[in-house]
């Protein structure tokens, strides 16, 4: 119902905006802007008029809200092997209710360094579809074994700042008239007609601004912003998905690959000199032996050759 009457009040903008266009160069700039604030004040009226509720998800009804404009954001906590599978769950529900009703705006999925999962999916949804959607995917995540950890609902007032908009739309548009009907009853002098030319040129132009800012409103309060958060529920507390035991392994194969690397390398260097050693030890023994030896027999130096 919402669909049809937006769908409606837009074809009458768009028809007022087409007649407005193939009389621009005829039709006076007061009676264009008072048209342009009556089409305005249509669309308004039809918007909160077609808004449907739905009492099953978490949140504010929009029908007790007129002309708030809400973002919706949930987050899941589930096993980190089945976010993948539940995020493209929520993107299909998302396609099969067709673009005019539901679109994608934006996907994140990240695996962390402790291999915890982080992703993310934000939706622009019809607002009378929004709690819905909403009830269905934390319908489809406690399926999956997993919990909702949070839920917010922002909401703000465009509708407000709209009729305030419009209030100052109509007061520039009479003054735009009263500034008019003094330039037709004449007797200006050319410096006075150019200072009424500028204001009303200022009030076009304030004109324009106000119109930027209603749409911008408008467009807000047509779309809802829907975004659903997943965290992976990141294994054993405090050590995330990490094997302790893997890791305690890990470390005791690193640490007894650098000691016998350090054991290595000092044999290396202490071997040249353990060779020397050996091959001096022996040798010195030796003549020990033989210097105790000749000490122990009393051994007699050879006598003198006679001379002749």
């Amino acid at each position: 119902m919402k669909k049809k009457l937006l769908a409606g009040a837009m074809a009458l903008a768009l028809v007022g905006c087409s007649e407005k266009s193939a009389d621009e160069t005829a039709a006076s700039p007061a009676a264009e802007a008072a048209a342009d604030a009556a089409t305005e004040r249509v669309e308004g009226a039809a918007a909160p008029a077609a808004r449907s509720t739905d009492e099953e998800t978490p949140g504010v009804s929009i029908s007790s809200a007129p002309g708030v404009a809400f973002d919706y954001s949930y987050a899941f906590r589930l096993d980190d092997g089945l976010i993948s599978r539940v995020q493209q769950d929520h993107a299909e529900a998302c396609e099969r209710l067709g673009v005019a009703r539901c679109r994608i705006v934006d996907v994140r999925y990240q695996l962390g360094d402790e291999k915890r999962v982080e992703a993310q999916t934000q939706f622009k949804l019809d607002p009378g579809i929004a709690r819905r959607f909403g009830a269905d995917a934390i319908a489809s995540v406690e399926k999956a074994e997993g919990v909702l950890a949070d839920a917010t609902v922002a909401g703000e007032d465009v509708g407000s700042a709209i009729d305030a908009s419009q209030v100052r739309s109509a007061g520039a548009t009479a003054e735009i008239e009263r500034l008019e009907a003094r330039l037709k009853a004449g007797g200006l002098d050319k410096s006075e007609r150019a200072e009424i030319l500028a204001q009303i040129a200022s009030l076009k132009g304030q004109l324009g601004d106000e119109r930027a800012s209603r749409k911008a409103g408008e467009s807000k309060i047509a779309t809802t912003t829907v975004v659903f958060n997943y965290v992976g529920s990141g294994g054993l507390p405090g050590i995330g998905h990490k094997n302790p035991f893997a890791d305690a392994g890990e470390t005791l194969m690193l640490s007894g690959g650098t000691a016998l690397s350090v054991v290595l390398t000092l044999g290396a260097v202490a071997l040249p000199w353990a060779l020397l050693i050996g091959l001096l030890v022996p040798i010195w023994r030796s003549n020990a032996i033989v210097a105790l030896r000749r000490r122990a027999g009393g051994t007699k130096p050879a006598p003198d050759t006679p001379a002749r």
